[in-house]
């Protein structure tokens, strides 16, 4: 008894995998105060002292690229999310001090 239901047809032509870059990163594009765009690779999102903070890396032929650190906020009910600078150099410093010790592959930093 042969029934010819096995005919499942998956299209797992996801277009999602463009290859430019080594890591499936996020991109998102931050809105300067100049009303630039940056394109931004998502590298990360972790918490500190119970706020979240996101680390980008902008996507530019810049040599001289620093990451960027923002808090993350997240809106759940919209299902959206909003950056916002960090303003005091005490806070960024304790960011990106963490940031570092997250993101580093480096074992020899002191």
């Amino acid at each position: 008894m042969s029934d010819n239901k096995h005919e499942h047809h998956h299209h797992d032509h996801d277009h999602e995998h463009d290859h430019l870059h080594d890591e499936d990163m996020e991109i998102i594009t931050l809105t300067l105060e100049d009303d630039t765009e940056l394109d931004c690779a998502v590298m990360g999102i972790f918490e500190v002292e119970d706020k979240e903070y996101i680390a980008l890396l902008p996507l530019t032929d810049d040599e001289e690229d620093e990451v960027l650190l923002y808090r993350y906020i997240e809106d759940e009910e919209n299902d959206e999310f909003e950056l916002s600078l960090i303003e005091e150099e005490e806070e960024f410093n304790i960011v990106a001090e963490a940031f570092y010790a997250l993101f580093s592959d480096d074992e020899d930093l002191d």
